[in-house]
């Protein structure tokens, strides 16, 4: 795996996890300002949430590395059949 790879790989990874970290502890308030959604979080927590999203990217790219260099799972031979 190339660096450019590796971090094409943990960017999808970060975005992944992203979307399912962002419902954690979402709230919405009891009284919604005039103008506002009325599902909008009270109080979103995004840097607790993208310094989560990134730790948490961390271990599963880190998963992922070992498993693609290892060559536990292959595809090289899937196509041409050898």
């Amino acid at each position: 795996m190339t660096w450019f790879t590796g971090g094409m790989l943990y960017l999808l990874i970060w975005w992944l996890v992203l979307f399912t970290v962002l419902p954690w502890r979402a709230h919405p308030p009891a009284e919604p300002e005039t103008g506002h959604a009325d599902s909008a979080p009270a109080n979103p927590m995004m840097v607790r949430k993208a310094l989560a999203t990134t730790a948490i990217s961390a271990v599963v790219w880190v998963g992922c590395y070992f498993l693609i260099t290892s060559d536990l799972i292959t595809f090289r031979g899937a196509i041409s059949g050898g």
